[in-house]
């Protein structure tokens, strides 16, 4: 056995793929409940190791090696047979485990089904840690799915990749957010032809493939809507709206949080608009693994709960483990 073999142990691996999934020793110190001392400790006996830096600072930050980056493929393989040699066979006690869950979520999914999620998480499952993780623009979500970086990717999408399992969370319907005093928020003033002809306020994509679902719906009729004011956050649109004239369109159990809250009012959408459909998806990699089978049984009752108390939303016809749509 050589030195290298003598000095490179399981957590050690897992150190490797934290430090080059996070690229920086205080933020893999985090995510692995550890003192930075240790993470620093453990990059060193990394170093000796493999004779290779494993991270090296750049003018942004601090950067994977290509030697590294080799190196976290074979440790996510090797852990990933390790750990599913010593789950056995479908067997997970979510009120035992200490497992770590990473699910990404855009921002324009309701703080009240995060909530709801949470705290069925503490109750179930009060040793394990939940990690939430944001969808931006320009973030690779299938290369961490595929490489095990996240386990769940909450999202909508008009036509979901066809590479990822996937269910249904919720279905809910579009409304229109707006100030009381504008007048599209009269009792049927909200047609297609006026909603076309007002200022909309547009959030940016969190990818540049994605496109809203409004978009989509408004091209199939060969139409655009007149996009004056684009936010990079959904939580900011309905305070815009608030003070100015612009519209903002979103699914009703999101623009409920705000309604109650802030001056500002929701209409139903036009006739025909589609309803928004929130799907959970995840790899191939942890299909069968009883413990995300039971992570994605716990999100699919919260959106069944979340579709029940808002009016004229569905849940998604999901069974509680998480079986998928296709």
């Amino acid at each position: 056995m050589t030195r290298s073999q003598d000095l490179v142990d399981i957590h050690l691996l897992r150190v490797l793929a934290a430090l080059v999934a996070e690229r920086s020793v205080s933020r893999a110190a985090v995510r692995m409940n550890q003192t930075q001392p240790a993470i620093s400790a453990a990059l060193k006996r990394l170093r000796d190791a493999f004779g290779d830096p494993i991270l090296v600072r750049e003018r942004g930050g601090m950067v994977p090696t290509a030697r590294a980056l080799q190196l976290r493929e074979s440790a996510r393989e090797v852990l990933g047979e390790i750990d599913r040699m010593l789950a056995g066979p479908e067997q997970f006690e979510p009120a035992a485990s200490v497992m770590t869950f990473t699910v990404a979520t855009p921002d324009y999914l309701a703080a009240s089904f995060m909530a709801e999620v949470v705290e069925r998480f503490r109750t179930e499952a009060p040793q394990a840690r939940l990690m939430i993780h944001p969808l931006t623009p320009g973030y690779d979500y299938e290369r961490a799915l595929a490489q095990g970086e996240l386990d769940i990717v909450i999202g909508n999408w008009p036509l979901p990749p066809e590479r990822m399992h996937l269910s249904l969370l919720i279905e809910d319907e579009l409304v229109c957010m707006m100030s009381p005093g504008n007048p599209l928020a009269a009792p049927g003033a909200m047609t297609l032809q006026r909603y076309l002809a007002a200022a909309h306020v547009v959030p940016t994509p969190f990818a540049k493939s994605h496109r809203a679902v409004v978009d989509s719906y408004l091209a199939g009729l060969r139409q655009t809507r007149d996009a004056r004011v684009f936010v990079p956050y959904y939580a900011m649109a309905p305070y815009l709206v608030a003070q100015s004239d612009l519209v903002f369109t979103t699914a009703r159990h999101f623009a409920e949080q705000f309604t109650a809250s802030l001056p500002v009012v929701s209409v139903a959408a036009p006739e025909g608009f589609p309803r928004m459909r929130f799907y959970q998806l995840w790899h191939e990699r942890s299909q069968h693994q009883a413990a995300h089978r039971w992570l994605r049984g716990l999100l699919s009752t919260v959106g069944g709960h979340l579709a029940q108390a808002a009016p004229g939303a569905s849940a998604g016809e999901t069974p509680a483990d998480g079986t998928i749509d296709r």
